[in-house]
């Protein structure tokens, strides 16, 4: 994973969303969406909207991206087609976003299901990616991967939680610290606990205080989709308590 700049960061945590631009590359269009006609879609760099309690963006952030257009039949079910060329470097970061704003102390429970259909070619994974309110911490956890890709920082050693196995990496950008847990085998649905991971992180690394949970976005952050390629959300779904 390359090291982010202050502006990758904005971008990916939608801390700033921008005013809608042209998307980059030739334009898609409505074809790119799937055969039932989506109720929203954008091919623009910036899009977004919001649908049912979530945020989708289509986010695309990284030099040298290609084409890209986001749809939406909810914000539980999107999907991406993406054509960015495989010139090494992130290109983009298309999510759904839940909002939490509760410490990890003063949550009761915090977790998230999945079922996506994704790409047998390409480098990208699929990963939540988890930020308190400061932006002072990302918690990235790829449920699984395909190509040339990896996370930031040193690996740590494997951990069983949240239901699932993970191989741990700890690093920095220079803005935040950022913990990356990569399932150690790839996976397409499931439900991850996310509240026992934080806890992990705070209680028994301590890595970080009792910091307040901001985002919880879900998505796909692509390296390259040659040729274009579709990634689709079938069910997302983010609770906490």
């Amino acid at each position: 994973m390359a090291t982010r700049t202050r502006t990758r960061i904005l971008s990916r945590i939608g801390k700033a969303l921008l005013p809608p631009a042209l998307a980059l590359g030739a334009t898609v269009g409505l074809a790119s969406a799937p055969a039932s006609a989506a109720v929203w879609n954008s091919c623009d760099q910036w899009g977004n909207t919001s649908l049912g309690g979530y945020t989708l963006y289509n986010n695309i952030w990284g030099s040298g991206a290609g084409s890209q257009c986001i749809w939406a039949n909810s914000g539980t079910n999107w999907g991406v087609w993406a054509d960015h060329p495989n010139t090494g470097g992130i290109k983009s970061y298309p999510n759904s976003k839940k909002v939490i704003n509760k410490s990890i102390t003063s949550l009761g429970s915090l977790s998230s299901s999945y079922n996506v259909s994704v790409p047998s070619s390409g480098a990208y994974n699929t990963s939540y990616d988890i930020w308190d309110t400061d932006y002072d911490y990302e918690i990235m956890l790829w449920v699984n991967k395909t190509g040339a890709v990896g996370p930031l920082g040193t690996s740590q050693g494997n951990v069983t939680l949240g239901g699932h196995t993970w191989t741990v990496y700890k690093g920095t950008n220079g803005a935040n610290e950022v913990f990356s847990f990569i399932r150690t085998s790839n996976s397409s649905s499931g439900t991850v606990n996310v509240l026992p991971i934080l806890k992990w992180i705070k209680d028994t690394k301590g890595w970080m205080g009792n910091e307040t949970i901001g985002d919880v976005q879900f998505g796909y952050e692509i390296t390259s989709s040659s040729g274009g390629l579709n990634f689709t959300t079938n069910n997302l779904t983010v609770s906490s308590s």
